[in-house]
């Protein structure tokens, strides 16, 4: 579903990454792993349409997005991608469905179809009983799975992750790594996670090293 060709990025002088292939099926869960500045964090904006690479092309369902222009990249994006960060972007003023809806106003849905669709989602979550608080009356692991709703709301048929358990403990970690593969089960989206984390990255079917800009498994 996701094709990634010879993907390079340099800045200034240093070269991120130095020309990377990778193809990503329907529904496939694909973790990343590697140590701090080995071009992780770069190659998933890149194939998140984020950032754009130097040369090299992705393709979704053989779309040239890397050829898009910057308005339609974003209308793009907001369509078929996920995101989930480290940290949670939650809005503070904001409660828990109106942050999950956000991205669905974004596109033009209807408020009514918009919030039905947070709360069944927020519900699939086990979150039906925060949907009217805030971020901060909600604890770490609950606005990740705030966040994590956020990501669902547009269908994606991706969703890319980059450590998504830096900031949890141990029982939230278990959580949201599980959560993962429940996503996957109910919604088939793909889903791509830069981790540090070995016990999530084994969970993945398919586990990349990158080093130095290349993957060396």
């Amino acid at each position: 579903m996701i094709v990634a060709k010879n993907i390079k990025k340099s800045y200034g002088d240093v070269q991120v990454l130095k020309g990377i292939d990778l193809e990503i099926k329907k529904g496939e869960i694909v973790s990343i792993v590697g140590p701090s500045g080995a071009g992780k964090t770069t190659f998933l904006q890149i194939l998140g349409t984020l950032s754009r690479p130097d040369s090299g092309q992705i393709l979704f369902d053989n779309n040239k997005v890397s050829y898009y222009k910057d308005k339609q990249l974003a209308s793009f994006r907001n369509k078929n991608i996920g995101f989930v960060f480290q940290f949670h972007h939650l809005l503070p003023e904001f409660t828990a469905l109106e942050n999950v809806c956000i991205p669905a106003f974004i596109g033009k849905m209807p408020r009514e179809k918009a919030e039905k669709k947070a709360k069944e989602i927020l519900t699939f979550l086990g979150l039906d009983h925060r949907i009217d608080h805030k971020p901060n009356e909600l604890s770490g692991g609950e606005q990740q799975r705030v966040a994590v709703a956020r990501a669902l709301i547009n269908d994606p048929s991706v969703i890319f992750a980059d450590e998504p358990s830096g900031n949890l403990d141990s029982e939230n970690k278990k959580e949201l790594h599980d959560l993962f593969f429940s996503l996957r089960d109910k919604y088939n989206p793909s889903i791509v996670i830069v981790t540090h984390d070995e016990n999530l990255a084994n969970m993945a079917d398919k586990k990349l090293t990158m080093k130095d800009g290349l993957f060396i498994s």
